[in-house]
């Protein structure tokens, strides 16, 4: 089984509180999914963070509504938590969010270990589809979230030029 690894980083303009709140609210999935996707959570909101967290959401793939099911598997507030997929279209897929407090604001890193299935067929699907729809999803993601929290920063215009 091969494994591939997406590692995204960014620096937001707040405090790690903020930014970790944003993110242990499973809510806020939808928020920065792009809208292709058409993300939608299942399990009933409002979703409590911790270890041992069930989330079941659907998104869509080439047309097709996938289900998948999220288990939290690390829950360190306000530094870290996991999610690995234990239902869904991939053969593996763990994902490390991390928050680390740096100059001008929070470094949030995002690591993504994860297998297609379907063999030699995925990793030509990888090659040709999937890794780039992966990076898309998390640019878009980091542009989301670099709006969010300028928008949510006291001094617009400073935060603007220090995201910049």
């Amino acid at each position: 089984m091969k494994i591939y690894e997406l590692v995204k980083t960014q620096v937001i303009d707040s405090s790690i509180d903020n930014v970790f709140d944003f993110f242990a609210k499973p809510e806020n999935l939808k928020t920065i999914t792009p809208e292709k996707l058409s993300f939608n959570i299942i399990t009933p909101t409002p979703i409590t963070m911790d270890k041992g967290t069930v989330i079941d959401y659907t998104i869509r793939l080439f047309g097709i509504q996938v289900h998948w099911r999220a288990l939290i598997t690390r829950y360190d507030p306000p530094h870290e938590f996991i999610d690995e997929q234990i239902k869904g279209p991939y053969n593996f897929w763990y994902h490390t969010h991390k928050f680390k407090e740096v100059e001008g604001g929070v470094e949030i890193s995002d690591r993504v270990n994860y297998s297609i299935p379907m063999g030699v067929f995925g990793r030509v699907l990888h090659f040709l589809w999937i890794k780039r729809d992966l990076e898309k999803i998390f640019s878009h993601r980091k542009r989301i979230i670099d709006n969010i929290f300028v928008k949510n920063c006291p001094d617009e215009d400073e935060a603007h030029e220090r995201n910049n």
